[in-house]
């Protein structure tokens, strides 16, 4: 197939993306398939004719919110526009984040009527949105960390949501944008007296700021493919969290697959896992995202509809640990596009 993968934009996450982007490039080449590259916040093709591929790679912190700002919104749209999908197949997604991630993206594509990978442009949104995901898990019976959501409103008065917390679900508790990936702007606030520089991290990356209790205990991710739940992964992180660094940087972080837990708890988690994924809606493949508390309950916080996908990424660990090598990886997940549901026309 000729494939067009597209990649960076404009949100925190963009490094990983085009580090993200780098990885599926080559694997794809490496499947058989053409392959082109497109930056989707600058409609730069970012592949030389050589076929070598032009972008950096994941830096210690995500890329300055400010600068990310003063890119045109009109950007991914003018992207879009600019190149001629007749001459491309299917459209490999290597976006995360903002944009790329929730549903905007997706919804252009379908007016392209080529086909593109993971989900559409509903369950993309939802996913995006943590709170949305929780509501749908709590209604779904799919165990969640406690949580309640600010406004901009809402933090006016450091004291009102200090005592929200208090009577809520106590210290520790973790501080999040809404609408991000990759723990940008997240915080584990130990005491109170860090909450207002928390809340004032989590607000440089959305105007909506979700606060949920800590869950003491193992950080677990399940990957889905199609149907089929992969290995569960175990996270150990330097930081004890599994902070921005930790995600990106060799040597920060251990990995654990098949996780060490009993083989009823993992399949446990798997089920839960693709529960989660199906309640959102979601196609092709996703990860999901757990906290294994002390009292030996699964916590699902959230999931990512266009996961990492780089050397050091979670989906291509589980997939390798069930002899899923990553160019068949990423092959089976471009021929999954092709079976997706066209969205009907009116």
């Amino acid at each position: 197939m000729k494939i067009l993968v597209l990649m960076g934009g404009t949100s925190a996450e963009r490094d990983v993306s085009l580090s993200s982007g780098e990885a599926i490039v080559q694997a794809l080449k490496d499947a058989g398939h053409q392959v082109l590259a497109l930056d989707a916040a600058q409609g730069q093709k970012l592949l030389s004719n050589d076929g070598k591929y032009l972008p950096g790679g994941v830096k210690q912190k995500p890329p300055d919110v400010a600068e990310l700002v003063r890119k045109s919104k009109q950007a991914a749209l003018e992207a879009i526009h600019s190149f001629d999908f007749s001459e491309v197949d299917v459209v490999f997604l290597a976006l995360h984040g903002g944009q790329g991630e929730d549903g905007t993206i997706q919804a252009l594509l379908d007016l392209t009527g080529k086909p593109y990978t993971g989900s559409g442009v509903l369950a993309s949104a939802l996913a995006m949105d943590k709170a949305m995901s929780k509501k749908i898990f709590e209604r779904e019976g799919i165990l969640t960390p406690e949580w309640f959501l600010l406004n901009d409103s809402d933090l006016s008065s450091l004291s009102a949501v200090t005592s929200r917390i208090e009577e809520s679900f106590g210290f520790p508790c973790v501080v999040k944008p809404n609408n991000q990936g990759s723990t940008v702007g997240l915080t584990v606030v130990n005491e109170k007296k860090y909450l207002k520089k928390a809340l004032e991290c989590a607000r440089e990356y959305s105007g909506r700021i979700l606060v949920e209790d800590f869950i003491a205990g193992r950080e677990l991710t399940v990957g889905v493919l199609g149907d089929t739940p992969l290995p569960v992964v175990e996270i150990i992180p330097e930081h004890g969290i599994y902070d921005y660094e930790c995600k990106y940087t060799h040597g920060k972080s251990n990995y654990v697959c098949p996780a060490e837990i009993s083989e009823e708890k993992g399949k446990e988690i798997q089920a839960i896992g693709l529960k989660a994924f199906k309640a959102l809606g979601c196609e092709g493949y996703a990860r999901v995202d757990f906290r294994y508390g002390e009292d030996q309950r699964f916590y699902c916080l959230e999931v990512n509809t266009l996961p990492g996908m780089t050397s050091l990424s979670l989906v291509p660990m589980g997939a390798k640990a069930l002899g899923i090598e990553f160019p068949e990886l990423v092959d089976r997940i471009a021929r999954l596009a092709l079976k997706k549901e066209k969205p009907k026309s009116s």
